[in-house]
């Protein structure tokens, strides 16, 4: 979502293309063949730059888009949310023009559609797995009991949620034992708390002035101080480790049974973010780790009033 635009915001700061796709070829030098995107992202700016990064690779790569935003002709984004059959059907062929291929490997929905039955959604996504047109398909910010009436149509490959040390509300909510039972995949994404993690940001104005992390709770006032000390030590125990508070954000999400999805559009972010996977975390580690930020812990709404509504 970085490597671009979105409308007129920066989101994590200005991107440069040619940056963002010696980044998606690093990545897969190093074995990070799996590219997560949305044609919201621009809208549409992050699946044509997808699409360009892996011309003449397709095959190599793994490829997750997510529709559901509902965006009209004219490429505006109408902040709808849309499961309906007909949409779902103008989505993906909309995502594989822009993505320049013929089918796409995990296809999520985006955010639940409140006013479309999940099963309606799910059993025109299954209807393009049968085409040929998509792999497998995922949903995104679910509850447990829609997972399972999607599931009862068709099987669900992963659902993506925000999981991180700073937001563990899935776990709350019994999400992740759901997955569990059900064979599904957790995709984390903003394993690193949308950047927190890293340790650049000591004030809230250190956010660029743009930047749409500015309008979150969990940036904002009381409440960026709190987790400033959460974040103190967490860095004190990466620093004992010997490795960088991103690293051990990212072995923890692993080591919690999902794939996070730590998005950067630099390759020194990424190498390093990579080489996370090599690191292993005993359980008195993960012990140690959950009593710095326990189950629970409060640390701010992950979006506005309008955002956290559009999560099931």
């Amino acid at each position: 979502m970085g490597m671009t635009g979105f409308m007129d915001n920066d989101m994590y700061g200005r991107a440069d293309e040619a940056e963002a796709i010696a980044t998606i070829h690093r990545s897969f030098e190093l074995g990070g063949n799996f590219l997560d995107t949305a044609d919201m992202y621009g809208p549409f700016l992050n699946e044509r730059l997808v699409g360009k990064a892996i011309q003449g690779q397709r095959d190599r790569y793994i490829v997750a888009t997510k529709f559901g935003w509902e965006i009209d002709d004219a490429g505006k984004l109408t902040w709808a949310i849309n499961g309906k059959k007909d949409y779902v059907r103008k989505s993906v062929e909309r995502s594989l023009k822009n993505l320049n291929t013929d089918y796409i490997d995990l296809y999520y929905l985006h955010r639940l559609d409140k006013s479309t039955p999940i099963e309606e959604t799910v059993e025109a996504m299954s209807a393009l797995v049968k085409e040929g047109k998509v792999k497998y398909i995922g949903l995104s910010e679910v509850s447990s009991a829609t997972i399972r009436k999607a599931h009862a149509v068709h099987p669900v490959t992963a659902v993506q949620s925000e999981y991180s040390l700073f937001e563990r509300s899935i776990e709350e909510a019994g999400v992740n034992g759901t997955l569990h039972e059900l064979g599904i995949g957790l995709v984390a994404y903003s394993p690193l708390g949308r950047g927190f993690l890293s340790g650049q940001f000591r004030k809230p104005d250190d956010l660029p002035e743009n930047d749409f992390r500015r309008g979150m709770p969990r940036y904002q006032g009381e409440q960026f101080q709190k987790n400033l000390e959460l974040l103190q030590a967490i860095e004190q125990m990466a620093a004992d480790k010997g490795i960088a508070s991103t690293q051990l954000a990212i072995a923890w999400t692993i080591a919690k049974g999902s794939l996070p999805i730590p998005g950067t559009k630099r390759v020194k972010y990424l190498e390093q973010n990579i080489a996370a996977t090599s690191i292993t975390l005993t359980r008195d580690d993960l012990a140690k780790l959950e009593s710095i930020i326990p189950l629970g812990t409060e640390t701010g709404n992950a979006y506005d009033d309008f955002g956290m509504q559009l999560i099931d």
